[in-house]
């Protein structure tokens, strides 16, 4: 007989022991653990993450909470959520997924939005937990399109990149007059993104506070890279290394005077260079939206075509839907 799949709320106590699950998971990310989501101040969010235990042994959990609308959301405060699992049967995703639900639902919720990490993310591809929710009649509110470069070509990346892209590096690589190093200077860093935010009319996801603070909680997560231009700050990019396969480019900016210098081809470069070294499989550039279109999906064909010059490959971003 298999063990029934009960539900409990994450007690502060309890943040080892789901952060050490989370690391050793399957389909686990950086935005899954309680020492990221602690970047946040008390009360900014009406956090209810959930824990699924099979008699004593945790076998699954979930960051989220409720918003103003009285829906659960997964996450809140983060890029990816949704149910995290080890590397494990389908029989045992579906009953997490019925026993969630069926908690959601007693707990009042009216609905239930979940958005899981895209399949690069799994150390081993495994949609069990997806085809769980839509056996029992998820549908979607969104697809985003994400980008992500496949760093299958190990060392020889660069043959992956299009022929503007590989002249373009070269020929910066060749001539030295910019120059890329891994960096602490966050507050640099905040203002080369502010900058480059304002010029497109809004305002960056994080405050110079957040990014100093998930350096603090995270040391280990983060990766800020500082471009160079005789001594001057042009360019930067941060990376978070979201677990043992993907690292994400979470930010790539850049002062627009140094446009024509081209510094985000040396990002992209030593990205790829680093992140090959490390023994990681996939850079995720982001998603790939126009952010001032009323259709949310609406994607920006600049940009795209841009990140194709890297070798980039569409991955959808998207979120399930669950009436409770």
């Amino acid at each position: 007989m298999k063990g029934k799949i009960t539900v409990h709320p994450y007690r502060p106590e309890l943040k080892q022991e789901w952060d050490d699950f989370v690391e050793q998971s399957n389909n686990g990310t950086m935005f899954h653990l309680q020492r990221f989501l602690d970047y946040h101040p008390s009360g900014k969010w009406d956090f209810d993450h959930l824990m699924f235990r099979e008699g004593d042994r945790l076998v699954g959990v979930v960051p989220g909470g409720r918003n103003a609308k009285n829906e659960f959301w997964s996450p809140l405060g983060a890029s990816y959520g949704g149910i995290v699992t080890m590397d494990t049967s389908f029989e045992r995703c579906l009953r997490i997924v019925d026993a969630c639900l069926e908690h959601l639902q007693k707990e009042g919720y009216s609905d239930a939005y979940l958005i899981p990490p895209p399949l690069i993310y799994s150390r081993n591809y495994s949609q069990h937990v997806e085809y769980a929710q839509l056996y029992r009649k998820a549908d979607f509110e969104l697809h985003y399109i994400s980008h992500a470069i496949d760093l299958k070509r190990g060392a020889d990346f660069l043959s992956g990149f299009d022929a503007t892209a590989r002249k373009t590096t070269r020929k910066i690589l060749r001539e030295k007059e910019i120059e890329i190093k891994e960096s602490t200077d966050y507050a640099t860093f905040h203002r080369i993104l502010t900058e480059n935010k304002l010029r497109h009319g809004v305002r960056a996801t994080h405050s110079l506070e957040d990014l100093l603070r998930l350096h603090e909680l995270m040391p280990d997560k983060l990766r800020l890279n500082l471009v160079y231009h005789r001594g001057e700050p042009i360019a930067g990019s941060l990376l978070f290394l979201t677990n043992s396969k993907v690292v994400l480019c979470f930010y790539n900016m850049l002062l627009y005077e140094y446009e024509h210098l081209k510094p985000i081809y040396l990002v992209m470069y030593e990205t790829c260079r680093w992140a090959v070294e490390q023994g990681y499989e996939w850079v995720d550039i982001g998603v790939s939206q126009d952010t001032k279109s009323a259709d949310p999906m609406t994607p920006s064909l600049g940009l795209i075509e841009f990140k194709e010059r890297f070798d980039a490959r569409g991955i959808l971003r998207s979120t399930f839907h669950h009436a409770l």
